[in-house]
């Protein structure tokens, strides 16, 4: 069984991940203080990766303020549906607003609209 993940707590790691990526990289560029062109190189894209992460949290949290706030029938706890089907952010719960998908496996290729 593949571990599913709620759509917004995937991309909110994603650009946490980019953070830590990006300071990795300028750790990197400073193994080459004595070259400063090489060493800017990595502090650069190392922003640039951080200033990334900025951009995909700004999207997300956009992408959220636009998604349907639902009660997991589960668990109880709010949490909110992006697409045709997501999951419980809590309990990892399928969640569908389609009544036709009711009762289908869970899969995220639901999502798609050749579906």
């Amino acid at each position: 069984m593949k571990p599913y993940k709620n759509k917004i707590n995937r991309i909110r790691s994603f650009a946490l991940s980019l953070i830590f990526i990006g300071f990795v990289i300028m750790y990197i560029g400073i193994f080459f203080r004595e070259h400063e062109i090489i060493m800017t190189l990595f502090m650069f894209l190392g922003l640039l990766a951080i200033l990334g992460s900025t951009g995909v949290y700004a999207w997300i949290g956009m992408l959220s303020t636009k998604a349907v706030q639902v009660v997991c029938p589960n668990c109880g706890k709010y949490t909110k549906v992006l697409g045709r089907v997501d999951m419980c952010m809590y309990c990892r719960e399928p969640l569908t607003l389609d009544p036709t998908l009711e009762g289908q496996e869970f899969d995220e290729k639901l999502n798609r609209k050749n579906s």
